[in-house]
């Protein structure tokens, strides 16, 4: 090839790269015009959009209740929520001080003449909760507004709110679903037995069932026990409520229940009939029937045809929560606890504890409120949460507990340092003790003929290897690590409440009690829910009873910032649960099990391996694996 004509090809070449570089440029400069134009058209619209029209009269507040009513809402990336919504999650969740504010405002609105439940999408909340939101409505009703339910059925949750309106209607195909309290876990140590796998777990105290599943073939006694007399005491709350609520006579919920099968067999397997005729609901009602008829008690919306409404979403928007002046601050622990920093749902030792401080250092705080609702989790971390709240009261700043569906073991740990403890009648409490667990494989490895062996200049090096049997002399170390974080349980439990490590130990050893039998025994100081909680910390701040309230949060992320002043202020979907993905889940889905069972079966699981990974073998957990139910 000539110098000439080398020469034309690297000029030609040349002429095409810097061709394609000047296209690429352009597309980038135009895209990036697209999204400025974009994003100024959008802060456009924001400024310029009209506020929402006012309310007509005769309004219905529609309380369209979705997922589960929680404390604060997980949230997860922006990704994993419409990555949920694209799969269909069902994980809604509604706030509990939402439904609280819409009712409570709507009570004092001229334009808002009565109330409608829907109730089909509430998919979980624990009886405290749903007993709050009953005081609210009951409160709306004494305005003399009244409160509709509507369902297609009714489960427990469901009905426990639907009854305490002032009319219930069900579908004529509908149901209520009442079944009581109660719980069966599955026991894996046959299964770990034929496989070659051991949990051994250290636990102080002799109700602490925590890891019971894993060594145990079945419920010890004290488990039937400690679960038998809490399971007793809500469903006596419930009943209780639901006949008082009602006008029905002590003891018709059980009777009702006790009739069955022969009583629907009576009515053809008619289940709505049933309902009915045991003055459950009040009428039965198609969705258009329904609507007639609240257009026939309220107004015509002739827009949209239908009665006149607002639904729970876009009437808290018309509610603008104050900013200016002192406060009570409240800071909400949900969720399991651990060490280090956990996102909005979960607490985390250091960035619970950091919210703490916030509210200790700020001026217009003058009193704080903890909210919890946990099962417990690290001990190191609930003493973090705990200490900073003895702080905040060293400082001057009066602390009260408020305990909601759950306060257990180290939700406990954290409310031992408040000037007033309280809760709910049907909160779960107490779980004082705290637990190890230790899995080894060494049977499996074993079978599968794999061998762990090395060098090591003490017996301490990998001591723990789930490969490997668990050596006694570890296994006594982490029993007297387990032994003195209990004792340590004890003398803080003991401190707060005015008592001696051995009379507290008489009402710990990991057992759990309800509310109301925690008030007896001296674990909670009196019962109410979070609205009394706050009233007492204004008293203990000698605050006016009408000093607003101010939720101590994580500010949110710039991407939720702006979704949150455009409007969006739900959640797509909630953040992805802790549930066990791969190999478990893959292992059970081929074994053909039910798809509910398998998803069990591989929370249960994976919780095992989870422990087994972390290799922390000297972190106790003040933990009751439990849950509302």
């Amino acid at each position: 090839m000539s110098s000439a004509t080398s020469t034309s090809v690297f000029s030609s070449l040349g002429r095409g790269v810097r061709g394609a570089w000047r296209l690429l440029d352009a597309i980038r400069r135009t895209l990036l015009n697209l999204l400025l134009l974009a994003l100024l058209g959008l802060l456009g619209w924001w400024l310029l959009k009209p506020g929402a029209p006012a309310l007509q009269d005769k309004t219905a507040l529609v309380l369209n209740i979705a997922g589960t009513l929680v404390e604060q809402r997980e949230s997860g990336s922006v990704r994993d929520q419409l990555l949920g919504e694209a799969r269909g999650d069902d994980k809604a969740q509604t706030r509990l001080r939402d439904v609280l504010a819409a009712l409570d405002a709507a009570a004092k609105d001229k334009q808002i003449s009565h109330a409608l439940l829907m109730l089909d999408g509430l998919k979980g909340g624990g009886l405290p909760a749903l007993r709050e939101v009953a005081l609210a409505i009951e409160r709306f009703k004494a305005t003399g507004k009244p409160v509709y339910a509507w369902g297609a059925e009714f489960d427990q949750r469901q009905y426990f709110l639907a009854a305490h309106a002032s009319e219930v209607w069900l579908h004529p195909m509908g149901n209520v679903f009442v079944e009581g309290y109660g719980r069966q876990r599955s026991y894996y140590k046959d299964l770990f037995d034929k496989v070659g796998i051991t949990a051994h777990v250290i636990r102080a105290g002799q109700y602490k069932n925590a890891a019971e599943t894993y060594s145990a073939s079945g419920p010890s006694p004290q488990t039937l026990e400690a679960e038998g007399l809490v399971f007793g005491t809500l469903w006596a709350s419930y009943t209780g409520a639901i006949e008082k609520a009602r006008q029905q006579p002590a003891g018709s919920v059980v009777a009702a229940i006790n009739s069955l099968p022969a009583s629907l067999q009576a009515v053809q397997g008619n289940t709505a009939r049933w309902a009915l005729d045991r003055q459950w609901v009040d009428a039965l009602k198609t969705r258009d029937e329904m609507r007639s008829l609240l257009i026939d008690k309220g107004a015509k919306d002739k827009a949209d045809k239908t009665f006149r409404q607002v639904s729970l979403g876009a009437y808290l928007g018309r509610i603008k929560p104050r900013s200016d002046g002192n406060a009570v601050g409240v800071v909400v622990a949900q969720g399991g606890i651990s060490d280090g920093r956990a996102g909005p749902g979960r607490i985390g030792g250091l960035s619970t504890a950091e919210l703490i401080r916030q509210a200790r250092e700020d001026d217009k705080i003058k009193a704080l409120v903890l909210r919890v609702d946990s099962p417990g989790g690290s001990a190191y971390g609930s003493e973090l949460v705990r200490r900073e709240l003895e702080l905040t009261r060293q400082a001057g700043k009066p602390v009260v507990v408020s305990m909601g569906n759950l306060a257990a073991s180290g939700g406990y740990w954290i409310s031992m340092a408040a000037d007033e403890v309280m809760a709910d009648e049907a909160t779960i409490t107490g779980s004082i003790g705290v637990v190890g667990l230790l899995p080894t494989a060494e049977g499996a490895m074993d079978k599968l003929g794999v061998r762990t062996a090395g060098a090591t200049t003490t017996w301490l090096v990998n001591a723990y290897d789930p490969k490997r049997p668990l050596d006694p002399r570890f296994k006594q170390l982490i029993q007297s690590v387990v032994d003195g974080t209990y004792q340590d349980f004890l003398a803080l439990v003991a401190g707060a409440r005015k008592s001696t490590p051995e009379k507290i130990h008489e009402l710990a050893q990991g057992r759990v009690w309800a509310g109301k039998d925690a008030l007896a025994r001296g674990l909670v100081d009196r019962l109410g829910g979070l609205g009394d909680a706050i009233a007492s910390a204004r008293k203990l701040g000698k605050l006016d009873d009408d000093v607003r309230v101010a939720y101590i949060e994580a500010p949110p992320g710039r991407l939720q910032r702006l979704l949150q002043s455009l409007g969006v202020t739900q959640p797509l979907m909630g953040a992805e649960g802790a549930v066990p993905s791969g190999a478990w889940q893959a292992l059970l889905a081929s074994t053909g099990l039910l798809p509910p069972v398998a998803q069990t079966l591989a929370e249960d699981l994976g919780w095992l391996a989870d422990i087994s990974e972390q290799r922390k073998p000297f972190a106790t957990a003040a933990h009751c694996l439990c849950e509302a139910p």
